[in-house]
């Protein structure tokens, strides 16, 4: 992957032109900003917008006929390559623009899933952003490229028209993508059951799991190397993390958890793309804490959190427990709600007291001991080491003398060497 990213960053970026239409549904500024970056985190250049105000889209073009003739007017004058529509297309919609811009049309949609194509490593994740890809495609294949829409001439001697060449190719892509998209599903079926015992080998082994989630690019991954010491990928853009990552971490106590870091959310996510990583996004529902993070410097972290407490109710966890984290304050000259977390995963600033709060939220899982193990049951310190933390050890003539921590479920392990 790293090889690929220095490859695409020694070509140009693609110059692009970003079109909108607001309809009063949501911010259409603010939408336009994050379009723009996600432009730049799939190696591309903004050069200009068109954007317009309407009570409805022009069914055809969704623009305008003056704004469509003004964005081709700067296509031609600015060298673009390609134009990103703010939102999703129709076959049809797509062909028009192309038509009359005279360059190549994508959507958001579209290019989330280009970014998300590139950003895949694992195979669960290559396979979701295919299968997702595929899905949206599908629908849509009369109108992405002009050669799926030809049509050949008449039958021999000019005898009536006849199915074209066109016409049967779309047909072939249609049956093509349909076995593949079949295909994915049964793979990703495979891959889900994978998952699912893991998460049930974790869950018997009574490990807390911690989940970060929260807008992409406030600093999630940079968090997770902060807490436990590791080394996943940092990247300001836009869905620099997609597969998720867990690495374990000791808490102040000695209780020690598994930390998940998972992918990021962004205003109007697409259907499919939610759908296809709807496993990976199930695993946050497996949590025994999840921590919401926000960019503390964002003017729209408020907005940020409303994301990322819809999707999360969506996958059922609003019974499990909550900690809300300003990241990145170091950047932030604002005053804070008392009871939000301020941190920098840059400086460490409020790394401690995010430590100490998972502590006390756990506390019940945790009981300290004083244990003498006799020599032939030394066996049963491995939960303790590998679940809990030993603070004191020290051989005996009648055994090995154990001060630590353990779980509260493995309590009763212990219970008959006491002391």
């Amino acid at each position: 992957m790293t090889e690929q990213k220095n490859i695409d960053q020694q070509r140009p970026p693609v110059k692009v032109l970003l079109l909108a239409v607001d309809l009063g549904k949501y911010d259409a500024d603010r939408s336009m900003e994050e379009l723009s970056a996600l432009a730049e985190a799939n190696h591309m250049e903004v050069v200009a917008q068109v954007s317009q105000k309407r009570d409805a889209i022009d069914v055809a073009t969704v623009l305008g006929e003056g704004k469509v003739e003004e964005a081709r007017l700067l296509c031609q004058n600015l060298q673009v390559e390609t134009a990103i529509f703010d939102g999703e297309l129709s076959g049809s919609q797509i062909r028009n623009l192309e038509q009359a811009l005279d360059v190549e049309v994508i959507d958001r949609t579209m290019l989330i899933l280009e970014i998300f194509s590139s950003r895949a490593i694992t195979n669960e994740g290559k396979v979701q952003t295919e299968l997702a890809t595929l899905r949206y495609r599908l629908p849509r294949l009369t109108g992405l490229g002009q050669s799926l829409s030809r049509q050949g001439g008449g039958g021999a001697g000019g005898g009536g028209a006849r199915r074209g060449a066109g016409e049967s190719k779309l047909e072939y892509d249609r049956r093509h993508l349909r076995r593949r998209i079949d295909a994915l599903s049964l793979r990703l079926k495979e891959l889900e059951a994978r998952r699912g015992e893991n998460r049930r080998a974790r869950q018997k082994s009574g490990v807390p799991v911690i989940s970060l989630v929260g807008y992409t690019n406030v600093g999630k991954s940079s968090l997770l190397n902060r807490l436990c010491g590791s080394d996943v990928l940092e990247a300001n853009m836009l869905f620099a993390t997609l597969d998720p990552t867990a690495r374990k971490l000791t808490l102040p106590s000695g209780l020690a958890v598994v930390v998940v870091d998972t992918v990021g959310f962004v205003s109007r996510l697409p259907h499919h793309l939610v759908q296809a990583f709807q496993s990976t996004l199930e695993e946050t529902s497996y949590s025994d804490i999840i921590i919401k993070v926000a960019d503390a410097s964002d003017p729209q972290r408020e907005t940020q959190l409303a994301v990322t407490s819809e999707v999360l109710s969506q996958l059922g966890c609003d019974d499990i427990p909550q900690i809300v984290v300003y990241n990145k304050c170091d950047m932030a000259a604002n005053s804070f709600y008392p009871d939000v977390f301020l941190t920098s995963a840059k400086t460490g600033f409020g790394i401690e007291e995010l430590l100490l709060e998972l502590d006390r939220r756990l506390s019940d899982r945790m009981r300290a001991v004083q244990v003498l193990l006799p020599y032939d049951q030394l066996g049963l310190a491995g939960p303790m080491r590998q679940r809990g933390s030993v603070t004191m050890e020290e051989y005996r003539e009648d055994g090995v003398y154990l001060e630590g921590i353990v779980k509260t479920s493995d309590f009763h392990i212990y219970q008959p060497y006491l002391v």
